[in-house]
């Protein structure tokens, strides 16, 4: 019995990374019937079975897990954002922002295309960076073919298993070939099948680049708050969360408590108030979710 990763599922297999190379095995029964099934990302258990063949027997616990790529046990985030075509989007960011915070998955902020960013846009575009640098988070600006851009982006991915997140024609297949230049074909025949609105399958894959896994997948395109409970989203954003901890009530929910250490800091202009406004949107959005049952 060994343990290790799984790296890579394809049609039932289940590939796992042990002692420099793969090793195909297959999933127990019992893993259907207990509601389990294994993905890329979960260390496991597994008996080897021949040359190249083994069973798995047991997952072992994850620290997260996403369903759009299946994948467990991700460090971070990638998020891929154009300043252009799209146009930056604050409040789809803070979306992709609070989810990824909600399970725990480090966010990393990737503005691309600055080079059609026109002269009069730039001091706005930076006037955000410097904003969400300030609340912690790390900023890479970058554009195709920057020759900086390994350079930028390689330090972050050491040691670290990541994937990548954004709208679709913000330039993420463009940042996973410049990383692995070996998947151009892949992603420009993926690309170009979604494009004409065929159902395709891709399986994910993590590959070893600069130290780091980062998951061979264009990623997901989009989240919701499915998950997320209204008490839960202070602290999704981590300035919030720091102002919260000298709220006077716990539970604080930033509305119209007396003494919210938020509502003060607002004022003072040391949260921004594009910031407050969207957590009151996602606030609400939870607020009117359908009961789960």
């Amino acid at each position: 019995m060994a343990n290790s990763q799984i790296r890579k599922a394809l049609s039932g297999f289940y590939y796992v990374y042990d002692d420099g190379k793969l090793v195909q095995t297959r999933a127990r029964g019992v893993f259907r019937k207990r509601g389990i099934t294994p993905l890329v990302g979960d260390f496991v258990e597994y008996v080897v079975e021949g040359d190249n063949d083994g069973t798995l027997t047991k997952v072992l616990p994850r620290k997260n897990e996403l369903v759009r790529p299946p994948i467990s046990n991700v460090d971070q985030a990638i998020l891929v954002f154009s300043v252009k075509e799209p146009n930056f989007n604050t409040i789809l960011l803070d979306r992709f922002l609070v989810v990824l915070e909600s399970f725990r998955i480090h966010p990393i902020i990737c503005l691309t295309k600055m080079d059609l960013l026109p002269e009069a846009e730039v001091e706005e575009i930076q006037k955000y960076s410097k904003q969400y640098e300030d609340i912690g988070y790390t900023i890479i600006q970058t554009y195709k073919d920057n020759p900086a851009l390994l350079e930028k982006i390689t330090p972050v991915l050491a040691n670290k298993t990541t994937v990548l997140a954004g709208q679709s024609g913000v330039g993420k297949s463009t940042l996973l070939n410049t990383l692995m230049p070996e998947l151009d074909l892949k992603t420009g025949v993926i690309s170009e099948a979604l494009n004409r609105g065929k159902h395709t399958t891709r399986h994910v894959e993590l590959i070893e680049v600069a130290g780091g896994l980062i998951a061979d997948t264009p990623g997901f395109s989009s989240f919701d708050f499915d998950t997320i409970e209204k008490e839960e989203l202070t602290s999704c954003f981590p300035e919030l969360q720091r102002a919260s901890e000298n709220c006077k009530f716990r539970g604080c929910l930033h509305l119209k408590e007396p003494k919210c250490f938020v509502k003060e800091q607002l004022e003072n202009g040391e949260i921004e108030q594009y910031r407050y406004d969207h957590y009151l949107q996602f606030l609400q959005e939870i607020t009117d979710r359908k009961p789960r049952y």
